[in-house]
């Protein structure tokens, strides 16, 4: 799906409809000194059994595309959950 490089939507810092830049939302490293990352690590050595049973087969095939929208006028970033899609494509239209 083609999504737009630019949409004009509502910012609540500016409290009205502005353009917004668009980009696809991608998740940063894992932080391996978080509390939880080092309680989930913890668990999983060991001899025992996994933490978590593992999936035998996917439940999906797609994954949601959050979209990053940052505001042009004050730079204000909020994010919206997309649909489900296969391939995400931002175009300038």
């Amino acid at each position: 799906m083609k999504i737009p490089k630019e949409i004009r939507t509502y910012c609540p810092r500016c409290n009205a409809h502005t353009i917004h830049t668009v980009t696809i939302y991608k998740h940063g490293r894992r932080r391996a000194l978080a509390e939880g990352e080092r309680r989930y690590r913890r668990k999983q050595e060991g001899y025992g059994s996994k933490r978590k049973p593992e999936q035998k087969r996917f439940a999906k095939v797609t994954k949601k595309i959050v979209l990053k929208l940052k505001c042009k006028k004050c730079g204000y970033i909020s994010h919206r959950e997309g649909i489900r899609l296969k391939k995400a494509e931002i175009s300038k239209f």
